[in-house]
């Protein structure tokens, strides 16, 4: 995939059923054993620590079941109007690196929709998605004209930028004039009842701990009823001790844990993990918040409050009634599909809005 600066003459353009069928194509090419993308994933780690060869399979996994299987796209696309034939807007797209790929949905969208992603790499994610770019180019050559990688956004229509809540009000200076989404920092919540099996602790385990936490789907701070008995919780989350072998995270929970040490503050340490009460749904890598509640009723209002800063909320949807919450299963946050749009924003939408 070619950096360059300079907006493409676009011809041949492909219909709404070739950019979904190349987008299965795809799937099924990296459902295949690639010797290249295995190098490619190592090369990935060695620039970015946190991006670990299981993590990235992980990321890459996903995105394979849950945004490129042919009955998943074409039953979410029907629900949209697309484009017959594209090129349309270009939609300038300044990408997060926090989990590997994680823009990857927001490129799905546009293809789908018929419009150019001029796309923004993260330094800390430099290498896979030009490779999926090129992988889909042999595929369907005609998809090039709707991917362009560049080192500054220029000549752009739309734009979606994600970064943090510092880097928010800047893109919102910058972009603001555009029609853009602009995302920021956010986490998911667990609430738990207690009578959660260890198969769910284990499962909300995943929620916890996987991409160490990095993702906004990460699960951040725990809602507990009153006089929660922390034993089996602690115990099923050790089973995820191995994490202290990577040097990033021992760094990272050795500090946080001689700072509640050294302010006194109470917490649960369980080895790979601490849980500190805390209202804030935001926690430090390696630690998670916890809250008490005494009725689903204030849980419920809690969630509301502060759901500006929440992705997505995991529960037994079995054991709690929490209206308009869309509680997610337990060990699933990281498994978003298609319509699971961040921030509660309709991505495709957006898309339709610029036609």
């Amino acid at each position: 995939m070619n950096r360059t600066n300079h907006k493409k003459h676009f011809t041949n353009p492909m219909n709404a059923n070739e950019r979904i069928a190349a987008l299965v194509s795809l799937g099924e090419r990296l459902s295949q054993p690639d010797e290249f993308l295995e190098a490619l994933m190592q090369r990935t780690q060695y620039n970015n620590a946190w991006f670990t060869i299981e993590n990235q399979k992980l990321a890459l996994g996903a995105i394979v079941q849950h945004f490129l299987q042919k009955d998943k796209l074409e039953n979410w696309a029907a629900a949209y109007r697309l484009r017959p034939e594209g090129p349309g807007k270009t939609v300038g797209m300044v990408m997060a690196g926090n989990i590997p790929l994680v823009g990857f949905h927001d490129l799905v969208c546009t293809f789908v929709a018929g419009h150019k992603a001029q796309i923004k790499l993260s330094e800390k994610d430099q290498y896979l998605l030009p490779y999926l770019l090129k992988l889909l180019k042999e595929i369907a050559p005609g998809s090039e004209q709707y991917f362009e990688i560049v080192e500054k956004l220029q000549g752009f229509d739309a734009v979606i930028a994600t970064g943090s809540n510092n880097t928010a009000r800047y893109f919102e200076a910058y972009f603001g004039k555009y029609p853009h989404i602009i995302r920021r920092n956010r986490n998911a919540v667990a609430v738990l009842t207690g009578r959660e099996t260890a198969d769910e602790l284990k499962e909300l385990g995943k929620d916890i701990f996987r991409f160490f936490g990095l993702g906004c789907r990460n699960v951040s701070k725990l809602f507990l009823p009153t006089d929660y008995d922390f034993n089996a919780l602690l115990e099923t989350l050790h089973e995820y001790r191995d994490l202290v072998l990577h040097d990033k995270y021992k760094n990272n929970f050795d500090y946080n844990l001689a700072l509640v040490m050294l302010n006194r503050t109470p917490y649960y340490n369980n080895g790979c993990v601490i849980l500190q009460e805390n209202p804030q749904t935001a926690s430090r890598i390696a630690m998670v918040h916890y809250e008490y509640y005494d009725s689903e009723k204030e849980v419920h209002e809690k969630i509301a409050a502060t759901r500006e800063e929440i992705q997505c909320v995991v529960g037994n949807s079995e054991q709690l009634s929490l209206p308009d919450t869309g509680l997610v299963p337990f060990g699933k946050s990281q498994e978003p599909g298609l319509a699971d749009y961040p921030d509660g924003v309709d991505v495709m939408r957006f898309m339709e809005s610029l036609n």
